[in-house]
């Protein structure tokens, strides 16, 4: 009697662990695999997209650059080719959303300091007060490692080509101003081909913390 109580008690301890194998596998073959959208000019606010550009629906891609870091260096696309990078709009006397946002990148740049597949690119969109001195001021002041994170300036005409027609994240201007930008608190999470796969309101803190884990999921991707 013993004998067969305890070979029904095997039998059910068994079925059992294999009843819990089975669901797991089977909930993990339904559950959705994590994915992060491409965006097209087509997906994004028509008011942060050029109007010559708002038409493109596919195969769209950040555009070669070339400008001037903090410490007086050109910076390419070529700096950026194969790496994930966040890149945002800012100018270095902005007292509203700005300091926010360039505190929460530093705390993007600390969760990616030793990921040599991330980098950081923040444009000036006053390039006309935001010298090199003045970029390199505003780096240091905020903790910014130069091999990761490039603060940058250059033509305006060739920021605002930039910001409205490859990152699709910066309000027009006034109309009487040309290539006048209003920057958004907007990061733009660009991957290893050039393309844009999300957006993240820089002053949000549980945007930053997505905007970690979508860079994490990247480099696995």
């Amino acid at each position: 009697m013993k004998s067969l109580l305890y070979k029904y008690r095997k039998f059910f301890l068994v079925l059992f662990v294999f009843s819990a194998v089975t669901i797991s596998l089977f909930y993990s073959a339904l559950k959705p695999k994590k994915t992060l959208p491409i965006f097209n000019p087509a997906d994004v606010n028509p008011e942060l997209v050029d109007s010559t550009m708002q038409y493109k629906s596919k195969y769209h891609t950040i555009a070669d650059f070339s400008f001037v870091n903090q410490n007086g260096d050109t910076i390419t696309q070529k700096d950026y080719d194969g790496k994930i990078y966040v890149a945002d709009f800012f100018f270095t006397t902005c007292g509203s959303i700005c300091p926010k946002m360039t505190a929460n990148l530093a705390d993007v740049q600390k969760a990616v300091l030793d990921n040599p597949k991330v980098k950081l690119l923040s444009h000036t969109v006053f390039p006309e007060t935001d010298s090199i001195p003045v970029l390199k001021a505003y780096a240091v002041k905020n903790g910014v490692v130069d091999s990761k994170w490039n603060l940058v300036t250059g033509d305006k005409k060739e920021i605002y080509t930039m910001a409205r027609k490859s990152y699709l994240a910066v309000k027009l201007g006034r109309p009487d101003q040309l290539y006048d930008m209003v920057h958004t608190e907007n990061f733009i999470l660009v991957d290893q081909k050039r393309r844009v796969r999300g957006f993240y309101d820089g002053t949000k803190k549980e945007d930053i913390q997505k905007l970690i884990e979508d860079i994490n999921f990247l480099c696995t991707e």
